[in-house]
C-alpha cells in the first residue's frame, strides 16, 4: 500500500505493508487536536511531529484501549515504523492519506 502525501502532493509515495492499513490509528493525531484540521477526508490521517519524533526517540508508541482509558500498552515500531516516521520528518508531512 502507499502513503500519499497530501499536503506534499509532489511527493513520491511511501511503500507501506498492507497491515500497515490497521497500525496507522495507532500514530493518528486526533481531529480537531494539535493542529490537526477538525475534518479530515477518507483513509486520511493527521500525524503530529512532536509525538513523531517522541515515537522514533522511545522506539515505542503508546496505545490507550478504546475498553478501559487506564489500560496502556507499548508497542514497538517495526523498521517500517521508523523509515515511515523519519520519511514524514524529513519531508515536513503531516498530513496523509493511505491508498
Amino acid at each position: 500500500m502507499q502513503i500519499l502525501a497530501v499536503d506534499k502532493p509532489a511527493l513520491p509515495p511511501f511503500e507501506m505493508p498492507a497491515r500497515f492499513r490497521l497500525e496507522i490509528v495507532y500514530f493518528m493525531t486526533c481531529p480537531g487536536e494539535r493542529g490537526a484540521p477538525a475534518k479530515l477526508g477518507e483513509n486520511e490521517y493527521w500525524i503530529d511531529h512532536d509525538e513523531a519524533r517522541q515515537w522514533l526517540d522511545d522506539l515505542v508508541v503508546c496505545v490507550v484501549s478504546p475498553l478501559d482509558a487506564a489500560a496502556k500498552a507499548e508497542i514497538p515500531l517495526t523498521e517500517e515504523h521508523e523509515a515511515w516516521l523519519q520519511w514524514l520528518l524529513a519531508n515536513d508531512v503531516k498530513h496523509v492519506r493511505v491508498v
